[in-house]
């Protein structure tokens, strides 16, 4: 593979010179922007390697850097050649930095459909052109097809409220900002917004395309005029228009004089250029659709409950099974990780995971965002640790669940028990935060932080991120992070709670359950406060907890977590079927 990808690089340094450009920015992305792409995106792992779901690659004619978060550096060092490529931070070595320090003089090419406003701004200082089509597809002779699942209805039994209903409000802030259209690129807003799912993606079920939304409710869609069978159609009705995706330049040539709403930190710049050229009148703000997505209906709720209430019992059935058999050291990251899959399976409304469970045995777990393959995996050994990291998709909500466990016999050391209970004191104190409204992800962070800092560790990455409702496993606008935009959190809201530990080479901790956003009424109160409702119904490991470094409201609180689950769960299990999970269930939800 080093050969393979020294030749790609050669090929495109050699591409970028007969266009007289000295340079091209590939970043991890498609024409959506979004966190999860399609095999035909996967531009970054084509010509370096890298696998990971957030990276950037700079390509100069004698030097190339690959950039990634916290989450990848044991991957990026894995995945890339060294002789090939500078392996970097992203935000410890940002990249502007590093384009500005050695191609000051250089013009460096970009796909304007692959990067924001926001994100080209970074790069102001540099001779940066933009270049369709992209030169890596011309090197690319096997680039897997655009996929064209079709996009299905969504039953409004899930969804809680109609298309309609959703535009009428949408149209009703625009009319207010006096903006006459909106455009949406994120197909996460168009399945919310009209009320389709589909399966372009492998583990967020969302149909590709784009929209543009007027003031009057009305709104085209611009997709494969393939991907829409007559069951949708007739679903969305005739007060949306359906178009190809090649009609969308005409359209948004047509908008002359219109103003028009568009998100310039996540839509591609190419909308910016077409719109001013256009003649049409730009208003930076948000995705309109992006905070009434996370604020979930009461439905929505409900269906996120049920969901984690059966993925619960999945759990439940895949740990009791894993108590058994880890002890004996044969099974694998792959071995398990199917098994958990197998038991998700035989769930009610179950349609696949929601991403790629990170199955991390040992020293493997230290790696944040570990991705087992054939020629990774490896078996779960007695007494280590194991970390597995999953969740399902349910058609009434998403789920995401990461469970640190002790593969025994015997005790743990003492020193992984200290770090996993403070991982624990950590999760609990976000879990039993109650704070007034206005508060946002980035002023809850250090709680779930704080047992960690006292003694001088921390884990890089967020504390937590937003959850669709049978939508992406990653969800914006808010977020649990010190480096998020602080977003105000509010009622409906479903975030994950998940500090962690890591030490590399040997293991990871991550304690992981989602939470919903409820009011929290105080009578004698001034002020509106929120407070967290855990959905995520699976135990901890008492293995690994020192009770003496937990304070009594935290024992308190994971003594009525643990009831709860074993009362929820035990309800959903089949006495006969379920004997050997119950039993276990009853010991692993005991008081300590």
């Amino acid at each position: 593979m080093i050969k393979l990808h020294g030749a790609r690089l050669s090929a495109l340094r050699a591409k970028l010179a007969s266009l007289g450009l000295d340079g091209f920015l590939v970043p991890r992305a498609d024409e959506h922007l979004g966190e999860y792409v399609p095999a035909s995106a996967e531009r970054l792992a084509f010509i370096s390697g890298f696998t990971g779901s957030a990276g950037l690659a700079i390509i100069l004619p004698d030097k190339a850097a690959v950039f990634s978060d916290g989450r990848y550096t044991l991957q990026l060092q894995t995945e890339t050649d060294a002789n090939l490529w500078e392996q970097l931070h992203l935000t410890e070595q940002p990249p502007e930095d590093w384009l500005k320090a050695n191609a000051a003089d250089l013009s460096i090419g970009y796909d304007p459909m692959l990067v924001s406003p926001d994100f080209l701004a970074r790069f102001s200082e540099s001779k940066m052109v933009p270049l369709q089509p992209n030169p890596i597809d011309s090197l690319w002779a096997d680039r897997p097809a655009l996929p064209m699942a079709p996009a299905v209805p969504y039953d409004i039994a899930y969804a809680g409220r109609s298309s309609a209903e959703k535009r009428q409000e949408l149209a009703q802030l625009l009319l207010k900002a006096g903006q006459d259209a909106a455009i949406l690129t994120d197909p996460a807003s168009l399945a919310w917004l009209f009320n389709i799912r589909g399966t372009d993606l492998e583990f967020t079920p969302v149909a590709l395309g784009f929209a543009l939304v007027n003031a009057d409710a009305s709104a085209t869609i611009f997709m494969p005029p393939t991907k829409l069978p007559p069951e949708t159609i007739a679903q969305l009705g005739t007060a949306i228009t359906l178009a190809d995706q090649h009609a969308l330049t005409a359209a948004l040539q047509a908008l002359t004089g219109k103003t028009i709403r568009y998100d310039s930190a996540t839509m591609p710049v190419w909308f910016k250029t077409t719109l001013e050229a256009a003649g049409a009148k730009i208003t930076q703000a948000p995705d309109p659709t992006a905070l009434a997505r996370a604020c979930k209906n009461t439905v929505e709720q409900t269906g996120s409950r049920a969901a984690h209430l059966r993925d619960g019992a999945a759990m439940a059935r895949f740990l009791a099974w894993l108590a058994e058999a880890a002890p004996r050291g044969h099974e694998t990251e792959m071995s398990a990780a199917a098994k958990l899959l197998a038991f998700r399976a035989m769930g009610d409304k179950f349609k696949g995971e929601s991403f790629p469970a990170i199955s991390g045995a040992g020293e493997h777990g230290a790696i944040i965002h570990y991705r087992v393959t054939p020629s990774s995996n490896r078996p779960l050994n007695p007494h280590e640790v194991y970390l597995i990291d999953s969740g399902g998709q349910y058609l009434d909500g998403t789920t995401d669940i990461t469970r640190t466990i002790w593969t025994g016999p015997g005790p743990a050391p003492q020193a992984i028990k200290e770090r996993y209970t403070r991982v624990l004191a950590g999760h609990i104190a976000l879990a039993e935060a109650v704070f007034p409204e206005g508060v946002a992800g980035p002023h809850l962070d250090a709680l779930a932080r704080g047992s960690l800092w006292q003694a001088g560790l921390d884990y890089d990455h967020g504390t937590g991120h937003g959850v669709g409702s049978y939508l992406s496993v990653h969800e914006g606008p808010a977020s649990i992070s010190r480096t998020a935009k602080p977003v105000p959190l509010q009622a409906g809201m479903i975030l994950s709670n998940e500090p962690g530990y890591y030490l590399p080479g040997s293991y990871g901790i991550r304690l992981e359950n989602l939470i919903l956003v409820k009011n929290a009424p105080f009578s004698d109160s001034t002020r509106k406060f929120l407070r967290f409702e855990t959905l995520t119904l699976v135990p901890f490991d008492h293995a690994l907890i020192d009770p003496a470094l937990l304070a009594p409201g935290a024992i308190n609180w994971l003594n009525s977590y643990h009831a709860e689950v074993h009362q929820r769960l035990a309800a959903q299990l089949n006495p006969t079927r379920d004997a050997q999970t119950l039993a276990w269930l009853s010991q692993a939800t005991g008081p300590i």
